[in-house]
Protein backbone atom coordinates (compact mmCIF):
# COMPACT_ATOMS: atom_id res chain seq x y z
CA UNK A 1 0.00 0.00 0.00
CA UNK A 2 1.37 3.35 -0.98
CA UNK A 3 0.15 6.90 -0.83
CA UNK A 4 2.12 9.72 -2.38
CA UNK A 5 1.16 13.31 -1.75
CA UNK A 6 2.25 16.08 -4.07
CA UNK A 7 1.36 19.56 -5.19
CA UNK A 8 2.55 21.72 -2.33
CA UNK A 9 4.52 24.88 -2.79
CA UNK A 10 5.01 28.51 -1.91
CA UNK A 11 2.07 30.74 -2.79
CA UNK A 12 0.75 34.14 -1.89
CA UNK A 13 -2.37 34.80 0.16
CA UNK A 14 -5.45 34.42 -2.00
CA UNK A 15 -3.81 31.95 -4.37
CA UNK A 16 -4.93 28.38 -5.07
CA UNK A 17 -3.21 25.01 -4.96
CA UNK A 18 -4.34 21.52 -5.76
CA UNK A 19 -2.81 18.70 -3.77
CA UNK A 20 -2.83 15.17 -5.14
CA UNK A 21 -2.67 11.88 -3.29
CA UNK A 22 -1.76 9.05 -5.63
CA UNK A 23 -2.59 5.65 -4.20
CA UNK A 24 -1.65 2.10 -5.07
CA UNK A 25 -1.87 -1.37 -3.61
CA UNK A 26 -5.51 -1.30 -2.55
CA UNK A 27 -8.98 -0.76 -3.95
CA UNK A 28 -9.51 2.93 -3.44
CA UNK A 29 -13.29 2.68 -3.58
CA UNK A 30 -13.36 0.77 -0.27
CA UNK A 31 -11.26 3.28 1.61
CA UNK A 32 -11.69 6.68 3.13
CA UNK A 33 -8.96 9.08 2.15
CA UNK A 34 -8.34 12.04 4.42
CA UNK A 35 -6.07 15.03 4.36
CA UNK A 36 -4.42 16.12 7.56
CA UNK A 37 -2.11 19.03 8.14
CA UNK A 38 0.45 19.94 10.73
CA UNK A 39 1.82 23.40 11.20
CA UNK A 40 5.11 23.97 13.03
CA UNK A 41 4.60 23.66 16.76
CA UNK A 42 1.00 22.54 16.40
CA UNK A 43 -0.83 19.25 16.56
CA UNK A 44 -1.89 17.39 13.47
CA UNK A 45 -5.34 18.54 12.33
CA UNK A 46 -7.90 16.78 10.19
CA UNK A 47 -8.75 18.86 7.15
CA UNK A 48 -10.98 16.94 4.79
CA UNK A 49 -12.07 13.42 3.99
CA UNK A 50 -13.82 11.53 1.24
CA UNK A 51 -15.34 8.09 1.35
CA UNK A 52 -18.02 6.13 -0.41
CA UNK A 53 -20.26 6.14 2.67
CA UNK A 54 -19.67 9.72 3.84
CA UNK A 55 -19.12 11.59 0.63
CA UNK A 56 -16.94 14.63 1.21
CA UNK A 57 -16.37 16.14 4.64
CA UNK A 58 -14.52 19.27 5.68
CA UNK A 59 -13.69 19.37 9.38
CA UNK A 60 -12.36 22.72 10.49
CA UNK A 61 -14.65 25.70 10.01
CA UNK A 62 -11.68 27.69 8.80
CA UNK A 63 -11.54 25.84 5.49
CA UNK A 64 -15.22 25.53 4.68
CA UNK A 65 -16.05 27.19 1.42
CA UNK A 66 -12.38 27.25 0.41
CA UNK A 67 -11.21 23.62 0.26
CA UNK A 68 -12.77 20.85 -1.78
CA UNK A 69 -11.83 17.19 -1.70
CA UNK A 70 -12.52 14.91 -4.62
CA UNK A 71 -11.44 11.55 -5.91
CA UNK A 72 -10.88 9.87 -9.24
CA UNK A 73 -11.11 6.13 -8.67
CA UNK A 74 -9.99 5.44 -12.24
CA UNK A 75 -6.74 7.26 -11.55
CA UNK A 76 -6.53 6.04 -7.94
CA UNK A 77 -6.01 9.62 -6.88
CA UNK A 78 -7.62 11.95 -4.37
CA UNK A 79 -7.34 15.70 -4.71
CA UNK A 80 -7.58 18.62 -2.33
CA UNK A 81 -8.38 21.84 -4.10
CA UNK A 82 -7.45 24.76 -1.89
CA UNK A 83 -8.64 28.22 -2.83
CA UNK A 84 -8.26 31.61 -1.18
CA UNK A 85 -5.27 30.40 0.76
CA UNK A 86 -4.34 32.17 3.96
CA UNK A 87 -1.08 32.31 5.89
CA UNK A 88 -2.69 30.17 8.58
CA UNK A 89 -3.04 27.37 6.02
CA UNK A 90 0.73 27.00 6.05
CA UNK A 91 1.53 23.44 7.07
CA UNK A 92 2.74 20.08 5.94
CA UNK A 93 -0.22 18.29 4.38
CA UNK A 94 -0.55 14.52 4.58
CA UNK A 95 -2.97 12.12 2.98
CA UNK A 96 -4.04 8.99 4.82
CA UNK A 97 -6.23 5.97 4.18
CA UNK A 98 -8.45 3.79 6.31
CA UNK A 99 -10.88 1.04 5.37
CA UNK A 100 -14.46 2.22 5.53
CA UNK A 101 -15.65 5.68 6.47
CA UNK A 102 -14.12 8.92 7.55
CA UNK A 103 -12.92 9.68 11.06
CA UNK A 104 -11.26 12.87 12.22
CA UNK A 105 -8.95 11.00 14.61
CA UNK A 106 -5.68 10.48 12.74
CA UNK A 107 -4.92 7.41 14.84
CA UNK A 108 -7.61 5.48 13.01
CA UNK A 109 -5.78 5.71 9.69
CA UNK A 110 -3.55 2.81 8.75
CA UNK A 111 -1.70 4.17 5.78
CA UNK A 112 0.03 7.49 5.31
CA UNK A 113 1.77 9.33 2.57
CA UNK A 114 4.71 11.59 3.04
CA UNK A 115 3.88 15.23 3.64
CA UNK A 116 3.78 17.94 1.05
CA UNK A 117 4.59 21.41 2.30
CA UNK A 118 2.25 24.31 1.68
CA UNK A 119 3.57 27.76 2.51
CA UNK A 120 1.32 30.77 2.16
CA UNK A 121 3.25 34.00 2.48
CA UNK A 122 3.50 37.39 0.86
Amino acid sequence: VQLQASGGGLVQPGDSLRLSCATSGFTLDYYAIAWFRQAPGKEREGVSCNSRSDGSINWPNSIKGRFTISRDNDKNTVYLQMNSLKPEDTAAYYCAARFGGCYVDSRSYNYWGQGTLVTVSS
